[in-house]
């Protein structure tokens, strides 16, 4: 059996930076369905504007309002897409480059199994999660791929 070409140690590394947790319509009702809120409630509690879209706030440490240190994301089973989704994000699967920049911080990456294992596992995990986007105003663009393009690129 090939090695896992990502294994998330929960480090949270993921988690830190302001913006780019984009939460579209699909995202907030389950958000708000997980914490048993209504959604407008919880964007009022944990949401901002970005433009045409929400995101999740960060807290003044830079961390998302979710993570909690020593244990991840506080409301893993309601998280967004884009949080569900990390490290398969576009560019890191159309870019070798990218793949091996985000190892710097991302331990769960195993470079060793190389940047085509990567993108096939991506891929099907994308698929099998229904985690790929259309384009669109609320889609965060990090997961608007081509899964099938991508998937010839690496054959």
């Amino acid at each position: 059996m090939a090695e896992a070409a990502f294994d998330c140690k929960r480090c949270g590394h993921c988690c830190h930076g302001t913006g780019g947790i984009i939460m579209t319509a699909k995202d907030r009702q389950r958000l708000a369905e997980h914490l048993g809120l209504g959604i407008d409630e919880m964007l009022a509690r944990y949401a901002e504007r970005a433009g045409s879209k929400y995101q999740l706030r960060a807290r003044e440490d830079g961390y998302c309002v979710f993570f909690r240190e020593g244990h991840g994301c506080a409301e893993h089973p309601g998280r967004p897409d884009i949080c569900r989704a990390w490290p398969f994000f576009r560019g890191n699967l159309v870019d070798a480059v990218s793949w091996e920049m985000i190892q710097t911080d991302c331990k769960g990456v195993n470079n060793s199994a190389g940047h085509g294992a990567f993108v096939t596992e991506g891929a099907a995990y994308l698929r099998d999660n229904g985690l790929v986007h259309a384009p669109g105003p609320e889609a965060p663009n990090a997961l608007v791929v081509d899964l099938d393009a991508l998937l010839r690129s690496v054959k």
